[in-house]
């Protein structure tokens, strides 16, 4: 079975990505494979620098994330650019991932964790949609707080993304994490039973 994770930014959804991986599912990290599909001498990092220039770059050949990201968060047309460059990228190397895994357990639960699963139209992908949530108000705070950011800047960030309040429309199942860490455990708990019922997986 594979299931969609996703949330805006700063809405907790890597907690819950953990709290599943701690249950027994199998994750598919859409970031994390964006971050290695860059790195030096990678398809990726020289398609980024003949798009946007040296200046992404630190001289050792990584990604300067920090300058590609406030490049990116100001200007539509740019975000639009890198993710044509690096989707097709990620894409291939989440479904190697994925057909790896239900090679060794085919009634594997695996997640998707993408943080762009509804905006890039990768629900067709999942059977489920599992969407993290918290008011736009709390997801300004804490974004603020987690990355020392203007409440100028965090408005930015958060506008680059499709509203929180928009994202939950597209849920299966909602996860609100905007009260205590025990309350989110169990909202956890009943999607992963669900989860299990439904795929047939063996997790305990």
């Amino acid at each position: 079975m594979r299931v969609g994770l996703t949330g805006g930014i700063a809405t907790g959804k890597s907690t819950v990505s953990q709290m599943f991986r701690a249950r027994g599912a199998y994750i598919v990290d859409a970031d994390q494979i964006a971050r290695e599909v860059v790195e030096p001498g990678t398809e990726g990092a020289r398609k980024v620098r003949e798009q946007f220039g040296d200046h992404v770059f630190f001289s050792n050949g990584q990604l300067n994330r920090a300058v590609l990201g406030e490049m990116i968060f100001k200007d539509r047309s740019l975000r639009f650019k890198l993710n044509q460059i690096l989707h097709p990228i990620i894409m291939k190397e989440m479904e190697k991932r994925t057909n790896l895994i239900y090679k060794q357990d085919a009634q594997a639960i695996v997640i998707w964790d993408v943080p762009l699963l509804i905006e890039e139209n990768l629900t067709k992908f999942v059977e489920k949609v599992i969407v993290v949530y918290i008011p736009e108000s709390i997801q300004l705070e804490r974004l603020m707080k987690r990355n020392q950011l203007s409440k100028e800047e965090a408005y930015h960030r958060i506008a680059a993304q499709l509203s929180i309040e928009e994202k939950r429309r597209y849920a299966d199942f909602l996860i609100d994490n905007s009260r205590t860490l025990e309350n989110t455990e169990r909202q956890v708990d009943q999607i992963w039973n669900y989860l299990k019922s439904r795929s047939g997986s063996s997790q305990p």
